[in-house]
């Protein structure tokens, strides 16, 4: 058996012993888990290709337009003055990520993380089907640049790069909207020659991530590898060696047919290493848990089938806590999950209130900054406002007019007419607000205002009128 000091690790996987980059050939992963990663993850392909693409009442489903500051968040239109609404989304998904994590460990980037989809379930994929598996890949990778090697290599390298620019389409789709980018790409390109540039841009930043950079991704630039290192705990779900039964009292041993590995003292572990040649990240499980696992369950199938073949129990590696293994126990809601789950449940409840408190119509009244009142006559006192009004909609809002609600008075447009709002639109404009000094109990009263449309009151604001100080009571 391997001593603690034999095991003890002071580098990352990916690096040899003279620090170079340690180029990984994962195998080919087969088994149960590996099939329902596959339906898992050609079902969030699909989504991720085709959210930009779908609309719900008018708005695209997801988007995130940083520059015009208009985002979409299934279906719902966020504007910059629903910010705040925008942050509390956030943090809710940092706080279900982070009760995940607790309770599964890194589950999110073997099975739902974008980086790990496309890498293992389409580029990885591509490159089996062209330059074989571990074995193959290795040996193409050490033979000389001949006819076979270059046919392959740009053929592989030629269908990265299209693939890359497909997703970096469907990703610019996420920031300008999927109706601008189709009206691009029927355009001539050199007429959007900045967003021809963002999109190679794009393009060679995919490329190089999957063609190249790979795990490391996963490894060295994700914040998320690190934080499940703070996160984890010996409660926490995680895909696990059972060393307990893999080491028993003698350690490994290599399989020898018809031999009483129990008389022997040896685990059930027969060192094939074939966890290690099947792991995307280049780790060995049996080592424990470490930052490039990003559970995504290649080596419970890989171990699964060779535990059948030489007719051991499953499981040796398996989907467990440190506490199973060591102890038997089973997992438990323990006061810390619990409490992740309160603020999640408070957080989710908080921003369905506000959702439901959210008017698809904003205005805001503001007075002319450095303007006065005004004396109209011996009774009326006028201050002059600038107003905005905000259709978050996609319906145009027509006939807009306003209605001082408290106290009596009049508004007066300096546009003398009623004005429409067009869809996912705004307004702005001058007004008058005249009052009877009857009506004024100090020199600055709060008055409250309705907007109407067609006679219909679809929003209220406020704002603050000036009048002299003599006529305070």
């Amino acid at each position: 058996m391997e001593t603690s000091e034999e095991n003890f690790r002071d580098s990352i996987g990916t690096v040899n012993e003279e620090g170079k980059r340690a180029w990984v050939f994962p195998k080919k992963p087969n088994g149960k888990f590996y099939t329902y990663r596959k339906y898992v993850s050609y079902f969030l392909l699909a989504f991720l290709i085709l959210a930009p693409f779908i609309k719900i009442n008018g708005n695209q489903f997801l988007l995130f337009n940083v520059l015009e500051r208009r985002f979409n968040i299934f279906g719902f239109p966020f504007w910059p003055q629903d910010f705040y609404l925008f942050v509390i989304c956030m943090i809710i998904g940092v706080v279900f990520i982070t009760l995940f994590t607790v309770a599964f460990g890194r589950i999110f980037c073997g099975w739902i993380c974008p980086q790990t989809i496309f890498m293992e379930m389409v580029f990885r994929r591509i490159e089996y089907w062209i330059d074989g598996d571990r074995g193959a890949q290795m040996r193409l990778e050490n033979q000389e640049w001949n006819a076979e090697k270059i046919r392959k290599r740009t053929l592989k390298w030629f269908i990265f790069f299209c693939i890359s620019f497909i997703i970096a389409n469907v990703f610019l789709a996420y920031l300008i909207g999927s109706d601008q980018l189709l009206r691009y790409i029927t355009e001539n390109p050199f007429d959007h020659i900045s967003t021809l540039i963002s999109l190679l841009i794009f393009t060679a930043v995919f490329y190089f991530v999957f063609a190249w950079f790979r795990e490391q991704v996963c490894i060295i630039a994700c914040p998320y590898g690190r934080l499940q290192g703070v996160l984890l705990d010996t409660k926490s779900i995680i895909v696990a060696y059972d060393h307990k039964r893999g080491e028993a009292e003698n350690g490994r041993k290599k399989f020898k047919k018809g031999e009483d590995r129990d008389a022997l003292g040896v685990g059930d572990c027969i060192d094939c290493k074939q966890c290690v040649n099947v792991c995307p990240t280049g780790i060995d499980i049996r080592n424990g848990t470490q930052l490039e696992c990003v559970n995504c369950t290649a080596c419970i199938d890989e171990c699964n089938t060779i535990m059948e073949k030489v007719n051991l129990p499953k499981g040796l590696i398996r989907y467990a806590s440190e506490e199973n293994i060591e102890k038997k126990a089973s997992f438990k809601l323990t006061p810390r999950l619990k409490g992740y789950a309160a603020v999640l449940l408070i957080l989710i409840g908080l921003l369905i209130g506000m959702l439901f408190l959210r008017n698809d119509v904003e205005a805001s009244i503001l007075r002319l900054p450095g303007q006065l009142y005004e004396h109209k006559g011996e009774h009326i006192i006028s201050n002059v406002y600038t107003f905005k009004i905000i259709n978050k909609t996609v319906k145009e809002i027509d006939n807009i007019h306003f209605e001082l609600l408290s106290p009596k008075g009049e508004v007066k447009l300096v546009s003398k007419e009623n004005f429409d709002i067009p869809k996912e639109g705004l307004h702005e404009g001058t007004l008058f607000i005249e009052i009877d000094k009857a009506f004024l109990q100090k020199d600055k009263t709060t008055l409250k205002i309705g907007v109407f449309s067609n006679n219909t009151l679809i929003e209220t604001t406020s704002t603050t009128f000036l009048g002299p100080r003599s006529y305070r009571k």
